[in-house]
């Protein structure tokens, strides 16, 4: 799989992982350092594949990094014979007074409750290695942490509980206590937090074709694997979508309202590399991991319901490049009544943030990775 020694994560985490008796982990591990390797090989070293039920489950918030996850426990689990995968995810219907005889089951909150409660398809008493990914999200995505915490109650107390989240404010923070009893903790300094492989600049634009533009001089100067443009609306994604077909890129659109099949397409014909930009709203800034993105685009910067600047989110976004410790950059599209928002971004992370001028080319194609 191109590991060739664990990162710190993996250093850290595995032989607390693996060990005789399980012990308990609440873990802070930004995305792109290997963590869910980390946990699959866990869960693979756990499972006794001559039994035919689930022994191991795995709660993600977005159906898009349940697929992930999976992904990665099919490809390290290709050797463990008999040991399979099921997908607690909307969408994947299972008849009532079915059977599942998958080892490993990986999905979002709600449908994983209806699996467990309303259609009886598992038994909770009998897994012994619960997961739970991406804390941070989970709480702020409405009903999740309820629906996880009414899952945990329902394991046995010798069934062992590892928890990760990319960053840890106190309401995380209360969240994982609540869900995991007696855990090591791995934390991370804060200045470990920004990604010191992804060069971050912003553009000066007072309005969206100012914008467009940079985004064109970016895409003629520089070599780009694949883009990523983050849209805080809808409306915005749209827009900017039909320019960019206009002038003949090849672009993929996500945004919330499509449906799960369309979603896991787009996504697949991305990774694929069928389309070089995939421009997207906040629905997946979350573990979309395509490795072949060098470049992130924040075409808005985000923010939150009080119009403060999202931290995490801007974390999860620019960490789209550079997956894994390879290098990337990132351009954040900022009106000038918005650089406040963008001084604030560089406070809380430690780190500086430079100007470029949209129009000198010049200067852009002296950009490196």
């Amino acid at each position: 799989m191109g590991f060739n020694r664990p990162s710190k994560i993996q250093e850290t985490a595995l032989p607390m992982m693996v060990a005789h008796p399980p012990q308990n982990l609440i873990a802070q591990s930004q995305s792109g350092t290997g963590k869910t390797a980390a946990f699959v090989l866990a869960m693979l070293s756990r499972v006794n594949a001559a039994v035919k039920y689930p022994q191991c489950l795995c709660l993600a918030p977005t159906f898009e990094l349940a697929l992930q996850t999976g992904r990665v426990v099919e490809q390290m689990g290709k050797f463990c014979a008999d040991v399979r995968v099921s997908y607690a995810v909307r969408g994947n219907k299972v008849p009532r007074g079915a059977v599942i005889e998958e080892q490993i089951v990986i999905g979002t909150p709600g449908t994983t409750l209806d699996w467990c409660f309303k259609l009886r398809l598992m038994d909770l008493k009998k897994i012994s290695v619960f997961v739970l990914d991406e804390a941070d999200v989970m709480i702020n995505t409405q009903g999740f942490s309820d629906q996880s915490i009414r899952v945990q109650r329902a394991l046995s107390q010798d069934c062992q509980m590892l928890l990760f989240s990319a960053t840890f404010e106190d309401a995380v923070w209360r969240f994982a206590e609540r869900i995991v009893p007696d855990p090591n903790v791995i934390k991370l300094r804060r200045e470990e937090l920004t990604l010191n492989n992804i060069r971050q600049y912003y553009f000066l634009c007072e309005n969206n074709s100012e914008k467009y533009k940079a985004l064109c001089n970016v895409y003629g100067s520089i070599t780009v694997g694949q883009a990523i443009v983050f849209c805080q609306t809808r409306r915005n994604a749209k827009w900017l979508s039909l320019q960019m077909i206009h002038d003949g890129h090849q672009v993929a659109m996500l945004s919330g309202e499509l449906t799960v099949e369309q979603r896991a397409a787009i996504i697949q014909r991305f990774r694929d590399g069928k389309e070089k930009v995939l421009i997207t709203t906040n629905v997946c800034a979350r573990g979309i991991d395509v490795i072949q993105v060098t470049i992130v685009v924040n075409f808005n910067l985000p923010t939150n319901q009080l119009q403060h600047p999202d931290f995490e989110t801007y974390l999860h976004r620019i960490g789209r490049a550079g997956r894994f410790g390879k290098k990337g950059l990132a351009f954040n599209m900022i009106e000038r009544y918005n650089l406040s928002l963008l001084h604030r971004i560089e406070e809380h992370f430690q780190t500086k943030i430079k100007k470029l001028d949209p129009d000198d080319m010049d200067e852009l194609e002296k950009i490196e990775y």
